[in-house]
């Protein structure tokens, strides 16, 4: 793997690897760049969890993390991505995180000779929030072939529905959808679509989805209505499976896609998803570097991790 635009750049074999990578990570591991590398975080869209994660993921593996903050630099000059993508490439920098409102906004950028890994594109992939749900539906139930998934909200306009119906359909976990007529993706079967009470009653992870106004015009729907007919509901929490878990990408919009007490509850993942994110963004970054530069990182763990 040399970039992460896409989940279709890494293969299942990688996904595992990642995940194991990962999970190492969480319980000690550590690893540091043997040299200075730089890289950049380029968000042109407002983030808390990516950006930060990534950050401090960087930190941890000693590489030095160039500033770049959208709203001071040349862009607002009209500099195009390519542009400064390809000047901090001549500054020597290796990796570069981009969060972009575009639509596959990579394709202009594989000319460049740096690691290119998506911080999420338009409506279109979100690879790392993939690879950080995947890890916690995997610690939840050590596989996904037979795992029953329903992603219930704005699939119409979710990065995070796309990427992750794609990935857990190719890992053998059954994927379906619940969401207003106006926010489904038609791209999709009509089958892909069932019923809130379908999904509440069969379901062993709801993965709900945040209303993204920014990316439509329905700021005037009703939110106590979208919360009784599509949200996570502390009624709806009682039907669910015995072993059945909650995830949400974040941010959350409390009392619309979930009752606020059900954010922290014994089912919900949420805050184990933004743990996960920051172990999982450590593995991809260090695979990235390391197949573009060689040999980069050295296990600093102590002996303590290594003997458990």
């Amino acid at each position: 793997m040399r970039h992460l635009r896409t989940m279709d750049d890494v293969t299942d074999k990688e996904i595992f690897q990642l995940i194991e990578e990962a999970l190492e990570l969480q319980q000690g591991k550590s690893w540091k760049a043997t040299e200075q590398k730089f890289v950049a975080n380029l968000f042109y869209e407002s983030s808390t969890r990516t950006k930060c994660s990534f950050e401090m993921a960087e930190r941890k593996l000693g590489l030095s993390v160039l500033p770049f903050e959208v709203s001071t630099s040349s862009v607002n000059k009209g500099e195009s991505l390519y542009d400064t993508a390809r000047t901090l490439e001549a500054l020597g920098v290796k990796a570069l995180v981009i969060r972009h409102p575009e639509d596959e906004f990579f394709l202009q950028l594989s000319s460049l000779n740096l690691a290119i890994i998506n911080g999420g594109d338009g409506c279109g992939n979100h690879p790392t929030q993939s690879l950080l749900d995947l890890m916690t539906i995997y610690q939840e139930y050590g596989k996904f072939d037979g795992v029953q998934i329903t992603i219930i909200g704005d699939i119409r306009h979710s990065r995070v529905a796309r990427s992750n119906r794609a990935v857990l359909t190719r890992l053998g976990a059954t994927v379906t959808f619940v969401a207003p007529p106006e926010w489904r993706d038609f791209s999709y079967d009509d089958e892909a679509y069932i019923t809130m009470d379908e999904a509440i009653n069969t379901s062993d992870v709801i993965m709900l989805l945040r209303i993204q106004h920014e990316r439509h015009e329905a700021k005037n729907k009703s939110i106590e209505r979208y919360h009784q007919q599509y949200g996570l509901t502390i009624e709806r929490e009682k039907q669910m499976k015995t072993n059945s878990i909650i995830m949400h990408p974040a941010p959350i919009n409390r009392g619309v896609e979930i009752a606020t007490e059900l954010v922290e509850c014994q089912r919900s993942r949420i805050f184990k998803q933004m743990e996960n994110g920051l172990y999982m963004r450590m593995a991809v970054l260090k695979r990235a570097l390391s197949n573009h530069e060689g040999g980069v990182f050295d296990d600093n763990s102590t002996e303590e991790w290594k003997m458990a």
